[in-house]
């Protein structure tokens, strides 16, 4: 894997000191494209404003309206993290704002398939509810929409998902995405864009004198959730993404966040006190994700919405024993998965250009994560599919990862002007991407995603390389470096700090099975490194690219490198 410094321009980074931020953050800022240091204020003033965005004031007197006429409100979600924060944003946002009647369906992932189908619709009507809101999805649901029209139902879309080439008839739709608007953070996640349109309704119920700005309701209770969910759907962390999710972060380690999701830092060890951009990603946000892979969506919207502490922990503990279902499901699908890739390999023991990978055993809760982990392995784009059923109908469902430069749903809409109805359906993003098909199509999908890959993908795209930032001075050594560097808001599209830095290697041994534990020197001092899922021994001298990190024993802290490649030195 080839190593790539950061461009840190002298200049932007002397510009950024000079303005009081850190010499280390503000050479770390200055790589990922910092310019000014207003950019760095987490300020809620700097937010873009929510009459930017196209169709906010239409579904801001959408919904001030229904309120006035105390209207049943339902939300249909969606049954990953995003979907469940946003949610339960919606459900608390829209109960401060005076709306009395909100109830919310999650639809199910084996049952109904994804977002506003005609038969939610009915289900949202059988409810009796007169407004349909759709939180993190919506945007390609035409039938859907105009079922619940035809029923009666006024409907408001959000969504944040690139659309297709025709968009519901909706009251009224908010997506940043959608033509014609002109809002710059085309990277909000499904909880930010509700999050915006409580914001503006908020505005609209001021302006109609329903509210003062002194007596208004305080939406920023909410910032943890939309924190959460950003993080998790592992959107662009652009600066305004970052602004929110600093600003639920705060809110957290002040302790003014929502009880389930107190509960949910417990039951994963974590401290809410300190919590991390990686608390969301790796901690919490799983366990919410796991709810919707194996069980029913609506375990994690309840841990997320309610604010009984009892229930809040019984709560969090069931999404607990969920999640380690799930690591225990995905450890037996990667397996086989790994095995079928194997026997994809060309005699050189390369993979093809995209792996497309199927068992009639696997679980279509899990393929997504599965897909993950062959693309990190192979560096190809990767498909994983189950078998499932929808309408009635026994299909494949598949959960796709790429790599950078090959953009997953254009190869998808590329797939489907070959061969005009193979996918029954399909959508998704650049990195991540969904379909489904019949069985028997499987083949035909398979070589069509073959010969897109070989025409899109050159030896350069397929080069596996790794951005750093360079050499870390040795004065940064210390713990305390860490902790700053863990309150900063990183992920995707904002990387996390790796540095690089030759070492001499004084000790190795394995542990736990997999792991590799070293004792190192860099700089002259003795530090301890671990590189996770690695049992082959290092040279003597090595380049490596790692991650700062703590090591605490017996509550003593001590700084470990968290190794992620080398280079022979």
């Amino acid at each position: 894997m080839k190593l790539l410094p950061r461009d840190a321009p002298p200049r932007t980074v002397w510009a950024l000191a000079q303005a009081g931020v850190h010499p280390l953050l503000a050479r770390l800022y200055a790589g990922r494209g910092v310019q000014d240091p207003q950019e760095l204020d987490s300020g809620l003033a700097h937010l873009l404003p929510p009459s930017g965005m196209k169709g906010m004031a239409q579904a801001a007197a959408l919904l001030a309206d229904a309120i006035a006429q105390q209207a049943h409100l339902c939300i249909v979600a969606d049954y990953d993290c995003d979907g469940a924060t946003a949610c339960a944003v919606a459900l608390r946002g829209l109960r401060l704002l005076g709306a009395e009647q909100v109830s919310f369906i999650v639809p199910d992932r084996v049952v109904d398939g994804y977002g506003l189908t005609p038969s939610i619709a009915k289900r949202v009507n059988a409810t009796g509810a007169d407004v349909l809101i759709t939180v993190d999805n919506g945007i390609a649901s035409v039938e859907g929409v105009a079922q619940a029209q035809a029923l009666g139902l006024k409907v408001l879309v959000t969504d944040h998902h690139l659309p297709g080439p025709e968009l519901p008839a909706a009251d009224a739709l908010v997506n940043p995405n959608q033509p014609g608007c002109t809002f710059a953070s085309k990277s909000m996640a499904g909880v930010g864009v509700m999050f915006y349109v409580l914001l503006a309704l908020r505005a609209e119920l001021r302006a109609r004198g329903v509210f003062s700005k002194d007596s208004e309701p305080k939406l920023d209770g909410l910032l943890p959730l939309v924190a959460l969910g950003t993080v998790a759907d592992v959107v662009k962390l652009d600066a305004n993404n970052r602004r929110l999710v600093a600003q639920g972060l705060l809110r957290m380690r002040r302790g003014q966040l929502p009880t389930g999701l107190a509960a949910l830092f417990k039951v994963a060890g974590r401290s809410a006190a300190q919590a991390s951009s990686q608390d969301m990603g790796f901690a919490l946000g799983p366990r919410i994700n796991a709810a919707g892979r194996l069980s029913d969506m609506t375990l994690g919207i309840e841990c997320l919405r309610t604010d009984d502490p009892g229930l809040g922990l019984q709560l969090a503990e069931q999404l607990d024993a969920i999640n380690r279902e799930r690591r225990s499901l995905e450890g037996d699908m990667r397996e086989q998965a790994l095995l079928i890739a194997e026997s994809l390999m060309d005699a050189d023991d390369e993979p093809p250009a995209a792996l497309c990978v199927y068992d009639e055993e696997f679980h279509e809760g899990v393929v997504g994560i599965v897909a993950a982990r062959l693309k990190d392995l192979h560096y190809r784009p990767c498909f994983v599919f189950a078998a499932s059923e929808s309408e009635g109908q026994a299909v494949l469902k598949g959960s796709g990862r790429s790599i950078p430069g090959f953009h997953l749903r254009d190869a998808l809409d590329a797939v489907v002007k070959m061969h005009p109805g193979l996918l029954l359906r399909f959508g998704g993003h650049a990195m991540a991407a969904g379909c489904t098909l019949l069985e028997d199509d499987l083949a035909t999908f398979e070589a069509a995603l073959q010969h897109i890959a070989e025409q899109w993908l050159s030896p350069a795209t397929l080069a596996q390389s790794l951005e750093t930032d360079g050499g870390l001075e040795a004065p940064y050594l210390r713990p305390d470096i860490v902790h700053e560097l863990h309150k900063e808001v990183w992920g995707q599209g904002f990387a996390a700090p790796v540095f690089q830095d030759q070492v001499e290697v004084l000790g190795q041994r394995i542990v736990g099975e997999k792991h590799l534990s070293l004792k190192l020197r860099l700089h002259g001092q003795e530090v301890d490194g671990i590189w996770f899922g690695r049992t082959d021994s290092l040279p003597p001298k090595a380049l490596l690219a790692y991650r700062l990190d703590i090591n605490t024993w017996q509550g003593r802290e001590k700084l470990q490198l968290q190794i992620e490649t080398m280079q022979a030195a």
